[in-house]
């Protein structure tokens, strides 16, 4: 059942949103919902989980490390369909003490984060705003080989309910085609930025008809160094969809990216949860 939210609720999520990483408010359950038309390439195979890894590692980063992810769900909890209106959703239902990381936006390019998710394999999803990855589409690739698959955050990180139908399409279609030619797959997945217009029909109908199969929100959201959560015991989830930003010291208040998600994995780390790949409970369309 889709919920509502009050006028302060909405003003508080257009002003917060993917310009601060601040809150989105709570997406329909993940349900057995509809899936990929134009993205049936994108239906594939993900990775499964990868072992956490040697100690020493992670202290490289100043870091203790994580619990190990269990082994992807042989029966995936969230199954998504070809055709027809597609699920939103913010958490998956799962019992595993997991969370799941997800990146937006693409404006930070910082090597050392590369090298940071190559030495800890911390898997993570990428939201990727095509104007602001396009000037350095190959700084993701190395992260995308790693296992973490793209997704859509539309051309220009526009706010969907403030445009047009024809400019909402344009969003989130011209995205796709882009993304699809860079990393040879289809983006699944879609974000719209700051949550905006995620329940809408018209938003609902645009990603139908350019291929993601899911529209996907967050429940915590990473700032510089401490989580804002929706939840008012401000406690992870087991299935929390967690948001952070490739962002650097301009945004940052003079902290790097790697130290930012140092900070993000202490927060996880602290409640005792492990970090799993997304899209290992993702059951993607099968035709």
């Amino acid at each position: 059942m889709k919920k509502t939210y009050g006028v302060a609720a909405l003003a508080l999520l257009l002003v917060a949103g993917c310009g601060s990483g601040a809150a989105e408010p709570p997406a329909a359950p993940a349900a057995s919902t509809p899936a990929a038309g134009k993205a049936a390439d994108a239906a594939s195979a993900t990775p499964s989980a990868t072992p956490v890894q040697a100690a020493g590692n992670w202290s490289k980063w100043g870091l203790t490390a994580l619990p190990p992810a269990p082994a992807a769900p042989a029966d995936k909890p969230v199954k998504l369909t070809a055709t027809g209106p597609v699920p939103v959703f913010s958490e998956v239902p799962t019992k595993d003490k997991v969370v799941f990381v997800t990146i937006d936006d693409g404006a930070e390019k910082d090597p050392k984060f590369v090298e940071m998710i190559t030495d800890l394999k911390i898997p993570i999803s990428m939201f990727l705003t095509r104007d602001i990855v396009k000037d350095d589409y190959g700084y993701f690739k190395p992260l995308q080989a790693l296992g973490n698959h793209v997704h859509n955050h539309t051309t220009d990180h526009a706010q969907l309910s403030k445009v047009s139908a024809e400019k909402q399409k344009s969003e989130v279609c011209d995205a796709q085609t882009a993304l699809t030619q860079q990393y040879g797959k289809a983006p699944l997945l879609f974000r719209p930025p700051y949550g905006d217009g995620a329940h809408t029909p018209q938003l609902n109908t645009s990603v139908q008809q350019c291929g993601p199969r899911a529209i996907v929100l967050w429940r915590e959201s990473m700032q510089i160094h401490d989580m804002q959560y929706q939840a008012a015991d401000k406690k992870l989830k087991p299935g929390d969809i967690v948001l952070a930003h490739f962002r650097g010291p301009k945004d940052l208040k003079g902290e790097t990216m790697t130290e930012m998600f140092a900070e993000l994995l202490r927060r996880i780390q602290e409640q005792g949860f492990a970090v799993a790949r997304l899209e290992d409970y993702i059951q993607a369309p099968t035709g």
